[in-house]
């Protein structure tokens, strides 16, 4: 993840906030011939953002405005794109549909909110489209029936950056959003990634998964294991909101793999890896390398040494497996957050991928 700026962050808008946005307009010009610019919604938590129109097209009984999403100071892949909103008046009793358009994908394998066969736009952003519907139908006379279809120009590349291939998500990106807020650098995004990809474990019978600290221990994990993409958790640094959610919704064996400096912090409990929230405990280093028998000068260095890589170098140098020591006390504690009902296996690398310290189911 990106460096968190200093100072005051300005908040965005979810991808469903901006879909509802110009799915109010465009159902506004249906009704009343001209799009409302900019258009204000409500979102669930009593927000009122107010959006500028990047697009407004209007046909007889079809209408399509766009919104370009601005996520505010969070790091968020959709940030700028073309959210559109294409709105087909229905005859009345139809109720309202939605629509997969370009660049937004569909779910094809169970275990997320939304069933297999259906645009990958979730239950809180259909909940919000479905208000403004109602809302403008009765301040302007409609019915409140209507086809929605909603499109990201750019989506599919979009989606690559994401979890939505390995979530079963083809062709384009999730219109997603709890409250329509985006609260920069809160991380919610990807640890309810973390929960939708281990309910998809779950789902379609995955009885072993990975979780995954990056890119390098992925690969690690990989080599030992022929797992399917789905079964590979990209837990990052968010080891208590994978542990707490697998306790909750277990999965029969778990590898926890990564790097040495981020399953230090996991060995002493930490259960957010993030640098900026965690460190290595160098004095507690020292002292299981006092007992795995380091020279003096090799437990003084650990106390003062700059980065984990130095220790764990430190240590090689003695053929002392204090990766091992480390892969012990790191299963331990995921084991006690699982309260038991998750095998788990502990698997510790170096920067190149080798593995340094494992601690087997």
């Amino acid at each position: 993840m990106p460096k968190k700026p200093r100072g005051p962050l300005r908040r965005g808008w979810t991808t469903g906030a901006c879909a509802a946005g110009a799915t109010k307009a465009a159902y506004t010009a249906l009704l009343t011939g001209s799009f409302p610019d900019p258009v204000e919604i409500v979102l669930p938590k009593g927000d009122r953002p107010s959006f500028a129109l990047a697009r407004k097209e209007l046909a007889p009984g079809l209408a399509t405005a766009g919104i370009i999403k601005d996520a505010g100071d969070d790091p968020d892949v959709t940030h700028g794109a073309l959210i559109l909103s294409t709105v087909r008046l229905l005859p009345a009793g139809r109720g309202i549909v939605f629509r997969a358009g370009d660049g937004v994908g569909v779910v094809t394998r169970p275990g997320l909110p939304i069933p297999p066969g259906e645009p990958a736009i979730n239950p809180m952003p259909r909940q919000i489209m479905a208000a403004v519907i109602a809302e403008a139908a009765a301040a302007h006379g409609g019915t409140g029936d209507a086809e929605i279809t909603i499109s990201v120009p750019g989506g599919v590349e979009l989606a690559r950056k994401t979890w939505n291939p390995r979530l079963g998500i083809v062709g384009g990106i999730s219109i997603l959003g709890t409250t329509g807020v985006v609260h920069p650098y809160s991380c919610s995004a990807w640890i309810a990634s973390i929960h939708r990809g281990i309910d998809v474990c779950r789902a379609n019978g995955v009885v072993h998964a990975a979780a995954c600290t990056g890119s390098t221990s992925e690969a690690a994990v990989q080599r030992l294991y022929d797992l399917p993409d789905i079964a590979l958790i990209d837990m990052g640094d968010f080891a208590g909101g994978t542990l707490k959610y697998l306790r909750r919704h277990p999965i029969e064996r778990l590898t926890i793999a990564g790097g040495f400096g981020k399953l230090c912090k996991l060995a002493d409990g930490a259960m957010d890896l993030h640098s900026a929230r965690s460190e290595i405990d160098r004095d507690r280093l020292a002292e299981r390398l006092q007992r795995l028998g380091a020279a003096s000068d090799v437990i003084a260095a650990t106390r003062t040494a700059n980065t984990a890589g130095e220790i764990l170098a430190l240590s090689q140098a003695q053929r002392l497996p204090l990766g091992e020591v480390l892969a012990n006390d790191a299963k331990a504690e995921a084991l006690a957050m699982l309260g038991g009902k998750t095998a788990v296996e502990v698997i510790i690398m170096d920067r190149n991928g080798a593995i340094v310290g494992r601690a087997g189911f």
